[in-house]
């Protein structure tokens, strides 16, 4: 009998035995910079001339591990031997598949400290962010399998005397899997095992910022049982191989999450058809947003200047649920920017090797860049708070930064950042609030913080947005509890850990038979 599924408890590190724990985790992460780790084709581990080095935000010239880079040549091998075993992976019965995810999900428990402690020199994550990271993984496969096991017979149908009727989900074919480098276990496994749960054998290819924790990933998966060429690990060129890849004719679908510009390429061209392509590419994608905590005159100010600072400052910002602009109503404004301003002022910066870092690096040079250049138009748009200075002398660390008296329709009010940078904006009234809110291309999370039970329910319905928080922050969405996905150029709204998510990788097939 499965247990039903409950969140994976996060690590207390409060704890002398667990920070002593993480901390070996570290030496052993450590014990193995400069790795090798090969591509995977159908079981085969491949070697390239070409390499993806992958280094440690925090110190910038400590090389993590090295990975090989896929061809083009490689990639059309890859999808190819995927489709061939899709044709078994296929028939493989749903709970069978779904046995599988709880094997990895056991092992990834047992090395959950060293899957965080990679992501802590890999993607300059806290302990807490890190740790929280690969408990989602395991939540993810806990949770897919499960709802495979509800999906895997005939779904329930309108009976006809005379007939036998059924209604079945059967998967779709090879899958491009294509995860960010912000959530570079939890999302990444998400994405890969849902469809492979589904019965879809996919390509995997990893960001280059964060490969070997996806190398792992595969170690886990391989240890699992994981039949050889249903997941094909395939790091490489966004250019070169992502777009060969999602033009391919036997891809079927691509499952996505990154950039919007990169999202809107994708669907772009998953929309051409291919020579001796069957089937209209599906792509399910995840593409960011400019998420708001707004706070109305009667919050509890205390509380929204915390969730305020802990949205906005969460992993240096970069999420795409990151609460990058505080809407705040008039008469509060000054209260709950002063309590925003002191409390962002005590977190403490650095390398987030030191368990009790709460702000490490942003990932690499390109972020660091880009960032900064948000931060100089800022300079000209509103007023300097707190902040604004960066130095990449070892790695590459940006101070938290919060500028006030934004104009809704600035840049910096309206272009997703992804770093630590919060845009704090005056509302009239919670009609001004609500249209601030609102007044973005965005659609993912948000947060209301008020006490009128007037007013929540009326936010309920007008705040848009694909995940609406009351009273608390705008991040930390939880398998199964909190179904993750927005609106508007945020995406397809896929809902991910949700009922829905594994319908995306299947298709229903209805069977009639006279009697």
């Amino acid at each position: 009998m499965i247990k039903e599924y409950a969140p994976e408890p996060l690590t207390d590190f409060s704890k002398e035995e667990n920070k002593r724990a993480f901390e070996q985790a570290l030496e052993l992460v450590k014990s193995q910079f400069g790795k090798e780790y090969p591509l995977i084709i159908n079981g085969e581990r491949i070697f390239t001339e070409k390499k993806i080095v992958s280094y440690n935000p925090s110190k910038k010239d400590e090389v993590v591990g090295v990975v090989s880079k896929a061809t083009q040549e490689l990639a059309d091998r890859a999808i190819k031997e995927a489709a061939e075993v899709f044709e078994e992976w296929k028939n493989w019965a749903p709970d069978a598949r779904a046995r599988l995810l709880f094997k990895a999900a056991a092992i990834m428990r047992r090395r959950k400290h060293e899957m965080s402690a990679t992501m802590v020199y890999e993607a300059g994550k806290s302990w807490v962010e890190a740790d929280a990271d690969t408990a989602e993984a395991i939540d993810f496969m806990e949770y897919y399998g499960r709802q495979m096991i509800r999906l895997g017979g005939s779904m329930p149908v309108t009976p006809i005397p005379g007939e036998t009727n059924d209604n079945y989900y059967i998967p779709l074919g090879v899958g491009i899997i294509i995860p960010p480098w912000n959530f570079p276990l939890a999302i990444l496994t998400g994405m890969t095992t849902g469809a492979v749960v589904a019965g879809n054998t996919v390509i995997l290819k990893p960001a280059s910022a964060t490969p070997v924790i996806a190398a792992k990933f595969m170690e886990i998966m391989e240890e699992a049982g994981m039949p050889k060429g249903v997941i094909n690990f395939l790091p490489g060129s966004g250019g070169e191989v992502g777009d060969f890849l999602v033009e391919h004719p036997l891809t079927r679908f691509i499952s996505f999450t990154g950039s919007k510009e990169v999202g809107l390429r994708i669907f772009q061209k998953a929309s051409q058809i291919a020579p001796g392509q069957k089937w209209i590419k599906r792509v399910v994608a995840e593409m960011g947003g400019k998420d708001a905590v707004l706070v109305h005159k009667d919050a509890d100010l205390e509380a929204a200047a915390q969730a305020i600072v802990v949205s906005a400052f969460g992993y240096q910002g970069q999420k795409c649920s990151a609460g990058s602009r505080a809407i705040i109503h008039k008469d509060v404004y000054d209260v709950v920017l002063e309590k925003v301003v002191e409390k962002t002022k005590a977190l403490k910066k650095g390398n987030p090797e030191d368990g009790s870092v709460f702000l490490g690096p942003v990932v690499d040079k390109n972020a660091f860049d880009n960032i900064n250049r948000y931060i100089e138009i800022g300079k000209n748009e509103a007023r300097l708070v707190l902040g604004g200075n960066s130095d990449d002398s070892v790695g590459y660390f940006i101070e938290p930064t919060i500028f006030a008296d934004v104009d809704s329709r600035a840049v910096i009010g309206q272009e997703e950042i992804f770093g630590p940078v919060l845009s704090v904006i005056k509302a009239e009234d919670i009609d001004d609030g609500i249209r601030i809110f609102n007044d973005t291309e965005y659609g993912l999370t948000g947060s209301l913080f008020a006490k009128d039970r007037a007013i929540i329910e009326r936010c309920r319905k007008e705040l848009h947005c694909g995940n609406l928080y009351f009273n608390r922050k705008s991040t930390g969405a939880i398998v199964g509890a909190h179904p993750f996905g927005g609106f508007n150029m945020s995406g397809t709204d896929s809902k991910t850990g949700s009922e829905d998510y594994l319908l995306l990788f299947m298709q229903a097939k209805s069977i009639s038979e006279v009697l």
